[in-house]
């Protein structure tokens, strides 16, 4: 593990919407059931980095994927997009459907790569 901060510096973190990397990462590994890590990028984005055993619903799907999706409202939903901005879209959205357990993963997968994985390649 790196010595970098658990969120990007100067990043206005907000606990409500968000989740840490190091979080999530802890999370994933547990295999928790009251947990997904939900990967909202485009298939084509993960031919580039990927994280294993993540659940990949592209960001335009989520709508009419709900029903897929095996989560109570307030399963712990980490949300995982390239840099944060997607991922926060779809968690609020989560938020509206009543998942109140929906988290933005902050600074997505750059930084995974950058706190914890660097072998994941930024794009």
């Amino acid at each position: 593990m790196s010595d970098l901060p658990d969120n990007p510096e100067n990043y206005p973190f907000n606990p409500d919407l968000e989740i840490s990397v190091v979080e999530t990462n802890e999370k994933h590994a547990s295999g928790a059931d009251d947990f997904l890590l939900l990967d909202v990028r485009e298939p084509h984005e993960l031919e580039i980095s990927a994280i294993e055993g993540a659940t990949h619903i592209p960001m335009g799907d989520i709508p009419g994927a709900l029903g897929e999706l095996d989560i109570e409202e307030d399963t712990l939903v980490a949300v995982l997009c390239r840099t944060g901005k997607r991922s926060l879209d779809v968690a609020m959205y989560l938020h509206g459907q009543g998942f109140r357990g929906a988290r933005s993963v902050a600074g997505g997968i750059h930084w995974w790569s950058d706190r914890l994985d660097p072998s994941l390649t930024k794009y």
